[in-house]
């Protein structure tokens, strides 16, 4: 059975001297699909612009606004009402000579290719072929998923957005950003089709209606052996009741929660702020 969550979102830059022009694009407005629905999402933004919206090559909703008015802090504020699902039963997978045709690697193929933050070595990827052995894909993806999770352990302020995911296993610390680019990684090197999820996490597993979680945005995985599948390595679990999908990419550059250029002094990001609340 699925929940009702209630998302705040609050996110910005603040700048060391006056800023005449940016121009900006956010990716916080949760996603509709089966097993998730929008019920209410709105962005604001201070100081005042004008919104304009796009889907996004991945399927995102990409909120846009640019200001031509002098300002030395840029705040955005995301707000939704979210129904999701309980996470689904596991697919019966494809068999890997399936997974494997170039029928599926050319159909699937950004989802198979490494890029700068999901590479791996030739070490790591020999390590994901033992642990496929003789498991079936969906087997071998969850056995991948839960390995980088034990292996990695959750530190927050440990890496950056630009860390990458040999970088963080070299240090085996790591944000759940790096455990989902080291298991998006590991589950392309041995040929299966591998996303990275941006979105929210309701922080406490067994939340009660009315119970409010702090955090940051969050991120996860959803791996193709006939039909995608949501897994949270970072956690240990399926994506479930308490994930709340944004948008999804081959890695964390499809997906920054707020991206922009401008022309003025040198910014700082204010710090990310996320409330999630059960509502039902």
């Amino acid at each position: 059975m699925g929940w009702r969550l209630r998302i705040r979102h609050h996110t910005g830059f603040t700048y060391a001297g006056p800023v005449r022009t940016s121009y900006n694009e956010a990716r916080i407005t949760p996603l509709t699909f089966p097993g998730q629905t929008t019920l209410d999402s709105r962005v604001e933004v201070s100081p005042t612009a004008a919104l304009w919206r796009y889907w996004d090559y991945w399927g995102a909703q990409v909120t846009c606004f640019d200001l031509h008015v002098e300002h030395d802090i840029l705040e955005v504020t995301g707000s939704s009402v979210v129904e999701t699902s309980s996470a689904p039963t596991p697919p019966t997978p494809v068999t890997w000579d399936v997974l494997l045709s170039d029928q599926v690697r050319q159909r699937r193929v950004e989802t198979v290719a490494a890029t700068k933050l999901t590479a791996v070595d030739d070490e790591l990827a020999d390590h994901a072929a033992g642990l496929r052995a003789d498991l079936d894909p969906q087997a071998a993806a969850v056995a991948v998923a839960r390995w980088v999770g034990e292996q990695v352990e959750y530190v927050p302020g440990s890496t950056g957005v630009r860390t990458s995911a040999l970088q963080a296993w070299v240090q085996r610390q790591g944000v759940c950003q790096d455990i989902a680019h080291l298991t998006v990684g590991l589950l392309r090197s041995i040929g299966i089709p591998a996303r990275y999820v941006s979105g929210y996490l309701h922080p406490i597993p067994h939340a009660k209606v009315g119970d409010v979680g702090a955090g940051q945005s969050h991120a996860w995985v959803e791996w193709w052996v006939g039909q995608w599948y949501g897994f949270d390595p970072t956690n240990h679990d399926p994506a479930g009741e308490r994930h709340v999908v944004v948008a999804r990419g081959r890695d964390y550059d499809d997906v920054p929660p707020l991206k922009g250029v401008y022309r003025g002094a040198a910014s700082t990001a204010i710090g990310v702020g996320v409330e999630v609340e059960r509502l039902a």
